[in-house]
């Protein structure tokens, strides 16, 4: 039980986290085996109208030239087909481009067939509808103009309508500006329309998956509560009997030349029931209403645990002293930060540089050690429970441990973030040179909780 315990507290902390509030739902995007469907249906459509009108109907029309642009869109289908896989996310550019390349088509049919008198020309506005649905609002909108230019040229250049005989119809001028205008309202209002209804949907969206994130990071999060109340119960009376003993032993052993064993054995003792005592009281306020501590006191004692494995652990203050923050004292803040400095110091090689800035905005700690840097591998699968981490190199009591669950990152992100806090983890500049963790907090939110 006692080594599962430690390998909860250790962590594979050398990892770049990137906070929930800071990440971003990937937006809409359109599947190319979703255009080409879209694109086969239009060429259907196309090829039965254009038999049904020049062979049942009867009417005189430029059938080759009609067939020729319904081929160019069957060619570029075949190519997509044999070029890319169907299930391809198209970038938000190709995708305009495609679509584009529609309403381009689009409009040389109904340029050789009767222009905006064409009862078809309304599907000027399809693929603008299309991309406002799974496109952003730049892409649509250049869609939108590109339909409304080449219906404002088919008012004026086109061929006439085929119609019975070898007569023309002939449409009042005021009827066709009356069917532009139809058009670009159809555009710009089925466009707006339908990007609002798109946006309300993907906003729901993330908002379902966030809160799936945060109820699953939470459910995690009270199944280790319950582990550590367990190990912090069956811990107990072993650590007792523990101390009792080192007690003894150091009363026998007082005249002895070298008693630094007996002494690193009790202190870890000690640094055991302090453990314990604080996960025990993560949800406690900290002591007295008016128990607060400055920024470099929480460091100072986060810190001062993990400064006697061979790793020197310098402090640097970046502020004016006179605005130095403070908050009520916190054992989940207090724990969080030590953890990684902890693991800072088990990954580093001979120094961690902990760096505290504030301003009238930020408050931020960083924390870098000299150490081997984040493995590439784990990256994105950074912050989840239960990832094992290749261990670094710490002081004799590390090297009880070196496999670890990957627990304590978890633990110590998600009683950050509680605070109101964002994590960055990533490798320093250099090769080889450590990683550097950057946690920051709104000022306002520290200020608030000392108010409170």
């Amino acid at each position: 039980m006692a080594a599962h315990m430690r390998r909860m507290v250790r962590s594979g902390m050398n990892k770049p986290v990137i906070s929930p509030a800071s990440q971003t739902m990937r937006t809409r995007g359109l599947r190319l085996q979703t255009l080409m469907r879209l694109r086969w249906l239009a060429i259907i459509g196309q090829s039965l109208t254009l038999i049904t009108v020049s062979g049942v109907l009867d009417f005189s029309l430029p059938v080759a030239e009609s067939f020729a642009l319904v081929s160019l869109a069957v060619v570029l289908n075949l190519y997509l087909m044999r070029r890319y896989p169907n299930d391809t996310q198209l970038p938000d550019h190709v995708a305009t481009i495609l679509l584009g390349f529609d309403i381009v088509q689009l409009a040389g049919l109904l340029a050789l067939n009767g222009g905006l008198e064409n009862p078809f020309a309304v599907l000027i506005a399809v693929p603008v509808v299309v991309g406002a649905s799974l496109l952003p609002p730049r892409p649509t909108i250049m869609l939108g103009v590109l339909a409304c230019v080449l219906a404002s040229l088919l008012a004026y250049w086109h061929l006439p309508l085929p119609w019975i005989g070898d007569q023309p119809i002939d449409l009042p001028q005021l009827y066709v500006a009356g069917i532009w205008l139809a058009i670009l309202c159809t555009v710009a209002f089925t466009a707006i329309y339908v990007w609002r209804v798109a946006e309300e949907a993907q906003t729901l969206s993330d908002a379902l998956t966030a809160t799936e994130l945060v109820l699953a990071r939470e459910t995690h999060l009270s199944d280790i509560d319950g582990l550590a109340a367990a190990a912090a119960h069956e811990l107990g009376t072993p650590l007792s009997t523990i101390a009792l003993v080192v007690k003894e032993m150091q009363r026998d052993a007082a005249q002895a030349s070298d008693p630094d064993d007996i002494k690193l054995l009790a202190e870890q003792v000690t640094r055991c029931r302090e453990i314990l005592r604080k996960i025990g009281s993560l949800g406690d306020d900290g002591g007295a209403p008016f128990a607060h501590q400055s920024l470099g006191e929480l460091i100072e004692e986060a810190a001062s645990p993990h400064r006697n494995f061979g790793v020197d652990i310098r402090v640097d203050k970046q502020g004016d002293d006179s605005q130095e923050p403070a908050w009520r004292r916190s054992p989940g803040l207090l724990y969080g930060l030590g953890n990684i400095i902890e693991n800072a110091v088990d990954f580093a090689k001979s120094r961690v540089d902990i760096i505290a800035r504030w301003d009238g905005e930020t408050v931020s700690i960083t924390i870098r050690d000299d150490g081997r840097g984040i493995p590439i591998d784990i990256l994105p699968r950074l912050g989840q429970p239960y990832l094992s981490i290749r261990s670094g190199r710490g002081g004799p009591a590390r090297a009880l441990d070196r496999k670890g669950l990957g627990l304590g990152i978890f633990i110590a992100k998600t009683l950050l973030e509680r605070s109101g806090a964002v994590i960055s983890i990533r490798n320093a500049p250099e090769a080889d040179t450590g990683a550097v963790i950057t946690i920051t907090w709104p000022r306002s939110v520290l200020e608030e909780a000392v108010v409170n």
